[in-house]
């Protein structure tokens, strides 16, 4: 095996470091690159693949876990030439292991299987040296056409190769049992040459697209989160000037590939075939050749491929060194690329430390891509900036009418705002879009419910509950839609759903207390408030929800313990120290009174209930002092 490995070592020799410095120049490197970033907010999909999916976080490295046992595959496959047992020329053994682990590989990512299909390749045109000309020319000629004066039985190459398969099968079948045969649903907006009606448009489109990763690689300028949505217009016509870079792509594809198949010198052939390979076979999966795909370019599918790219660079570097006269210039040119390089990633990775940066980045990239517009105005609505978010939002929806998502943002900040018809403008044509856009129909109806527009509200509400079983928000909306109806008994049953969905949905737990409290159900109140407390321990507010219903039960004491530990959670909060205030004048406590109402009038003068009464306890105080005086 060690003589059949390509080595280029002594092509360029002036790199060649001692093992244990290679490693350290490696880490270093990297470490100048990511170190930027090491203390980023979670971002983009973060939220969903590491915050909210919880023992799970890993998912959000899959691709290096793919990356990691797809090498892991590749060199125990090269293990099994290395670890020859005697009489044997190769390791069933380590052939096994290589492919096990390329199933772990594509657990991981689907992408990971295509290492079988490279460990066959390697194994026919690397180890042995197979000339696919020369064997198909015995094939189609030599009157001699077994496989083993073909060559295909040399060394156990067949016998590998059906291992590679049944492994290859194996792993299928065990991916079909765990998420079945259905594809995913995929819309026009995420790749839209594959719905193109025409196949030359599709053709020449899909082609395109592998020029564009291609130059990724290249020159690694243009990066972008999400290359959907309008980011690439597609190509028509053969007048479209972007069809020159994809001859410039199969020029190159091409020249490459006749110089593995035909060049005279098979160790040549194989360092070509070798990163030829590693560049096109992982890309496979992502070509839109076998199956549809959910994206235009996704920067991650090349991860893997960049693998073959760095042993092409590292091969014409050293096709050039034996020409260059002054290697020392060309030496200084590959480092320049490099530096280049370490300060390009370390841009990218401060632009991945906060949504912000991420998403602003992408505005120069894809400016007609409507989800980069979409997430800068979400990052600027979470922050509290509605008039920027607007601007946004609105240019998402330009650049794309069917954009529903941003049509619903857009409508909750409107109705926000008050901007009530142009809200429910948006909101309908939204769910006229997408009929089952659950969160759509339950806005609608807020904003139906907030123009008085009950019996549509109504209706808006079970729309959004039929579409999502599970929706504790749109069951404590409905429930306040029947509270303003009097409908007291309808208000507390869509309460307690919301409450059995999400048993921490605190909202829905004070709107009970507060209802049964003022329609004269003290007890039930009582109980709905200590059950509610057992589950969310540390809400102040239902506390404070629970402390005014006791107070009313003349259970002061327990009402004042429970008014203090709600104020020491939330001190700022006036209506807190101002019920404080009213509990303890009604138990006789003035001075303890005075004092609370004092502190809620300091930080809300202007709360009416809270003025009157310490103007009464005022008045009762001076009433005392009087009579105390005479």
């Amino acid at each position: 095996m060690a003589q059949m490995e390509p080595n280029l070592d002594h092509d360029v020799s002036w790199f060649l470091l001692p093992s244990h410095w290679a490693k350290m120049v490696v880490a270093l490197i990297s470490f100048l690159c990511f170190a930027n970033s090491y203390d980023g907010d979670f971002v983009f999909d973060d939220s969903e693949a590491i915050i909210n999916n919880k023992v799970a976080g890993i998912v959000g490295r899959a691709d290096l876990l793919c990356a990691l046992f797809f090498l892991l595959s590749f060199l125990g496959y090269c293990k099994a030439f290395r670890e020859n047992k005697e009489g044997h020329a190769f390791s069933v053994f380590w052939v096994l292991v290589s492919v096990i682990l390329g199933a772990i590989a594509m657990l991981c990512k689907e992408q990971g299987i295509t290492i079988l299909g490279l460990n066959a390749v390697f194994d026919a045109l690397v180890i042995n040296k197979i000339n696919l000309l020369e064997l198909i020319r015995k094939l189609l000629f030599i009157k001699d056409k077994s496989l083993e004066h073909a060559g295909l039985l040399r060394k156990g190459l067949l016998f590998r190769i059906t291992l590679l398969m049944c492994g290859g099968v194996g792993i299928l079948y065990i991916r079909w049992r765990i998420m079945g045969t259905g594809p995913p649903a995929f819309t026009e907006v995420d790749n839209p040459a594959s719905f193109a009606d025409s196949l030359f448009v599709r053709a020449i489109n899909y082609n395109y697209y592998y020029s564009l990763n291609a130059w990724l690689l290249l020159c690694p300028w243009w990066l972008c989160f999400d290359w959907s949505m309008g980011c690439i217009p597609l190509i028509k016509s053969v007048s479209d000037w972007r069809i020159i870079a994809l001859a410039a792509l199969w020029f190159c594809l091409i020249g490459l590939i006749c110089q593995a198949l035909c060049s005279e010198d098979s160790h040549k052939r194989r360092i070509l075939t070798l990163g030829l390979g590693f560049l096109i076979i992982p890309f496979l999966p992502a070509s839109n050749l076998f199956f549809r795909v959910g994206f235009v370019v996704a920067e991650r599918v090349i991860y893997l491929p960049s693998i073959g790219y760095c042993i092409l660079f590292t091969y014409g570097f050293s096709l050039l060194s034996k020409q260059a006269k002054k290697k020392k210039i060309l030496a200084v040119a590959v480092l320049g690329i490099l530096l280049i390089n370490v300060m390009r990633c370390a841009l990218r990775s401060s632009q991945w430390r906060s949504e912000e940066q991420l998403f602003r980045s992408a505005l120069s990239v894809c400016p007609l891509n409507a989800k980069v517009h979409y997430n800068v105005g979400k990052n600027l609505a979470d922050k509290g900036n509605q008039s920027a978010a607007i601007k946004y939002y609105r240019e998402a929806v330009r650049l794309n009418p069917k954009y529903v998502h941003a049509m619903n943002n857009l409508g909750n900040i409107l109705k926000e705002r008050n901007e009530l018809h142009e809200a429910e403008e948006l909101l309908s044509l939204a769910v006229q879009i997408q009929p089952d856009f659950a969160a759509a129909w339950m806005n609608l109806g807020i904003v139906q419910n907030s123009l008085r527009r009950f019996e549509e509200a109504e209706q808006s509400y079970w729309t959004a509950i039929k579409h999502r079983k599970k929706y504790p928000d749109c069951y404590y909306n409905l429930g306040r839609l029947y509270a303003d109806l009097n409908r007291h008994i309808d208000a507390l049953n869509a309460w307690r759903n919301a409450t059995v969905l999400k048993p921490e949905h605190s909202l829905a737990w004070n709107n009970m207390i507060i209802l049964l409290d003022n329609t004269g159900n003290l007890a039930q109140a009582e109980a709905v408030g200590r059950e509610a407390l057992e589950l969310i321990p540390n809400d102040h507010s239902l506390m404070f929800s629970l402390a005014n219903v006791l107070g009313k039960s003349q259970k002061y004491k327990e009402s004042e313990a429970l008014f203090l530990k709600a104020i020491k959670a939330n001190p700022n909060a006036a209506s807190y120290h101002g019920n404080l205030a009213v509990l303890y004048h009604r138990w006789g406590n003035l001075d303890l009174a005075k004092k609370h109402y004092e502190v809620s009038l300091k930080l809300d003068p202007t709360a009416p209930g809270t003025k009157e009464n310490y103007s009464l306890l005022r008045r009762k105080l001076e009433q005392l002092q009087k009579k105390g005086g005479a």
